[in-house]
C-alpha cells in the first residue's frame, strides 16, 4: 500500500534497490505484473510466469546455468527465447539460463568459433585423413567448398564439445557456489546468535 491508500504500484513491487550491478540489473528486469500484461505473453503467461521457473533454488539455478551454456554455444540466434522455452520441461531457472547465454556474444563469438574449429579439426583429424596434400595447401579448393566440406563439420563438432563441457562445468561450479554461499550464510547466523 502506498500513502494514497490504494494498491502498490509497479515500482513498489520491485525488491528494494541495491547499488552496483545487481541493483542496475533488477531495475532493468520487467516485473511479473508487466510480463502478465504483455499482449504477446498473455496466451502462455500461466506457464511462463510459473513461480518455480523464476525462483532461485539450489536445483533450478545449476540447471539454468547448464541450459544457458548449451543454448549459448549451440544456437547462433534466439538463444534467450530458446533457453526460456527449454527451461519448462527441466524446471530450470529462466533468469539464470538467459544470463548464461551471454557467454557467447558478438565479442566472444569469433574467438570461440575459431577455437571450436581447431578443436573440431583436432578431434576429427581432418588433415591427417585427407589423401595427398593437406587442405591448407590445396590452392584449387574454393572458400565455400572448404567451409561446407571441412570447416563446417569441424566447427560444429568443436561447438558441441564446448557446449557439453561448458554445461557440465557450469552446473558443477554453480552448484558448488550455491553450497558455499549457503554455508557462509549459516556461519553468519551462528555468529549473530
Amino acid at each position: 500500500m502506498n500513502n494514497k491508500g490504494c494498491c502498490a504500484t509497479e515500482d513498489e513491487e520491485r525488491a528494494p534497490a541495491r547499488t552496483g550491478l545487481l541493483g542496475w540489473l533488477r531495475g532493468q528486469m520487467p516485473t511479473r505484473a508487466a510480463m502478465a500484461r504483455n499482449k504477446w505473453l498473455r496466451p502462455v503467461a500461466h506457464r511462463v510466469l510459473h513461480p518455480a521457473l523464476w525462483r532461485f533454488t539450489r536445483r533450478s539455478v545449476p540447471r539454468g546455468v547448464a541450459l544457458g551454456m548449451l543454448t549459448g554455444f549451440l544456437t547462433p540466434v534466439a538463444q534467450i527465447p530458446l533457453s526460456a522455452l527449454l527451461a519448462f520441461p527441466i524446471r530450470a531457472n529462466i533468469p539464470a539460463a538467459a544470463l548464461t547465454t551471454f557467454v557467447t556474444n558478438p565479442l566472444t563469438m569469433p574467438p570461440i568459433w575459431l577455437a571450436a574449429y581447431w578443436t573440431g579439426k583436432w578431434v576429427l583429424s581432418i588433415d591427417a585423413n585427407v589423401p595427398g596434400a593437406p587442405i591448407a595447401s590445396n590452392a584449387n579448393l574454393s572458400w565455400f567448398q572448404w567451409l561446407l566440406a571441412d570447416a563446417g563439420p569441424a566447427t560444429v563438432v568443436g561447438l558441441v564439445l564446448f557446449a557439453l563441457s561448458g554445461a557440465i562445468l557450469g552446473y558443477a561450479v554453480s552448484a558448488l557456489g550455491w553450497r558455499l554461499w549457503i554455508a557462509r550464510k549459516w556461519k553468519r547466523r551462528r555468529r549473530k546468535s
